[in-house]
């Protein structure tokens, strides 16, 4: 079964850059795709970015593109998440989460999901 974990969060100021990982224990054809999602709180989780193992074609929200970027590496099982020029409104829950390699295109299913890691942004 694939397990997913990520790391990096914490708390950082209004600016800064904070790269958020994501480990996975082993990618499978229906774990091609690998997304992030945040959470902020009393709003639902939003689908901000994904990336395809195999092919590396990657897809952002509209509110994230241009100052967070997704990015793999396929020796490591690792996929990441830059995020640049952070400001408060990105305190969330980012969580990562893997699919079938139409979720991409069709921003799901998402059948496997990590734990998520806190990112609060002070101003």
């Amino acid at each position: 079964q694939v397990q997913l974990v990520e790391s990096g969060g914490g708390l950082v100021q209004a600016g800064d850059s904070l790269r958020l990982s994501c480990a996975t224990t082993s990618r499978t054809s229906y774990t091609d795709t690998m997304g992030w999602f945040r959470q902020a709180p009393g709003q639902e989780r939003e689908l901000i970015a994904a990336i395809r193992w195999s092919d590396g074609t990657t897809d952002y929200a509209d509110s994230v593109k241009g100052r967070l970027f997704i990015s793999r590496d396929s020796a490591k099982n690792l996929v990441y998440l830059q995020m640049n020029s952070l400001n408060p409104e990105d305190t969330a829950i980012y969580t990562c989460a893997a699919g079938p390699s139409y979720a991409l295109t069709s921003k799901g299913p998402y059948p496997v999901w990590g734990q998520g890691t806190q990112v609060t942004v002070s101003s």
